[in-house]
């Protein structure tokens, strides 16, 4: 029997701010979840947090891109957001973008990473969730996880990995997608997952038979209400051991912090740091931007778990480097490369400014104040 494992998640209400969700939200969310395991729709339901995000990780043999799975998770999350909204919590219900499910919640706020399997003997996954960035930070994770030999030692000791794993890369303007081989294409690969503003993997396959290895919350971006919107705090599922990578070369990239964007209004650049679910709780200047590590073995589709994976003093290190890497960055303030280009930047006035002003610019050239037309990036469509 296959098994399909979904993780879908959303930001329905920040307590207090955007540093974390309240625990009556959480609760309310939680309910929904029971109420269908215990009529059968799934098989097992467990709820991560991380920052002002709350995750459904659901088991269940409706497949990938359920309606009714998806209509489970837009049923918990409106719940939720009604308590948010009693409660006035910050942003309550903004990931919710419409009033009405239409099947799926793709393109409706909520990030989804889903996939379908047959259950190993012992199936041992790890729900990564990140709060204050976007889908693109998986990018090296994923790409040392599944492709470097110098991390991931059972590429080169493991013959069922020998043969390397394909990578599915969305541009997310565009909605387009390009499968790439490694290692045969691996330069192309990192050409592309390299431009983190634009490609982001949606997918891992193993060469050798087809298997999923990894799934991601990456999506097209949607141009809604003058800016895009889907970009936020993904999710990521990896299936480890027997063939795949083992638990500990899947962590092993978040040991040494790489930069992401994100952070304070989804408009600066930060370290990525691996906290424990306790300290998944970014506060300072709403960040630096946070990523947990849940740990589960399936049983006939039974979540055992989750262990806290980064709650080890092992990735101390790693958590003192993210603080230094953000108090260079801060020095930055306003200044790029800290804040992300205006083009790339999540809430800005920029445009309003630019317009504002666009009378006022002239030839300096020409040595006279003639008003020029000020150039801005056009809209991706």
């Amino acid at each position: 029997m296959k098994i399909t494992l979904s993780v879908i998640k959303a930001d329905i209400g920040g307590y207090v701010g955007h540093s974390h969700a309240h625990p009556d939200v959480v609760e309310a969310v939680k309910e929904v979840g029971k109420e269908a395991v215990k009529k059968g729709t799934l098989i097992d339901c467990d709820v991560l947090v991380c920052g002002d995000d709350i995750a459904l990780v659901m088991t269940h043999t409706h497949g990938v891109d359920s309606p009714v799975v998806h209509g489970l998770a837009w049923e918990a999350f409106q719940r939720g957001t009604q308590v948010a909204k009693k409660l006035k919590l910050y942003g309550a219900g903004q990931d919710l973008l419409s009033d009405a499910f239409s099947g799926n919640v793709k393109g409706m706020g909520p990030g989804v990473a889903e996939m379908e399997f047959e259950e190993r003997p012992s199936e041992p996954v790890i729900v990564f969730f990140a709060d204050k960035t976007a889908p693109s930070a998986w990018n090296l994770a994923l790409y040392e996880m599944f492709a470097d030999p110098m991390v991931c030692s059972g590429l080169v000791i493991d013959p069922k990995m020998h043969e390397g794993f394909t990578f599915e890369v969305l541009d997310t303007f565009t909605g387009k997608a390009v499968k790439l081989s490694t290692p045969s294409e691996l330069y192309d690969l990192l050409a592309l997952i390299g431009t983190v503003e634009r490609y982001a993997v949606r997918s891992v396959w193993r060469n050798s038979d087809g298997e999923i290895a990894a799934v991601a919350s990456t999506q097209r971006l949607s141009l809604i209400a003058g800016r895009y919107v889907g970009k936020d705090d993904p999710v990521l599922i990896v299936r480890a051991q027997s063939g795949f990578p083992a638990v500990g070369e899947i962590l092993e990239p978040f040991a040494r912090p790489w930069i992401v964007e994100g952070w304070m209004r989804g408009s600066h650049n930060g370290p990525l740091m691996p906290v424990s679910f306790r300290h998944a709780t970014p506060s300072r200047f709403d960040g630096p931007p946070r990523v947990i590590a849940a740990g589960y073995q399936l049983s006939e589709g039974k979540l055992i778990g989750p262990r806290d994976l980064f709650d080890d003093p092992a990735f101390d290190n790693a958590r003192q480097t993210a603080q230094m890497m953000a108090d260079i960055l801060r020095r930055q303030g306003i200044f790029e490369p800290h804040r992300l280009p205006s083009e790339e930047m999540e809430y800005t006035t920029l445009p309003k400014i630019l317009k504002k002003l666009e009378g006022r610019f002239y030839n300096l050239e020409e040595g006279k104040k003639e008003p020029v037309e000020h150039q801005q990036h056009a809209d991706v469509d």
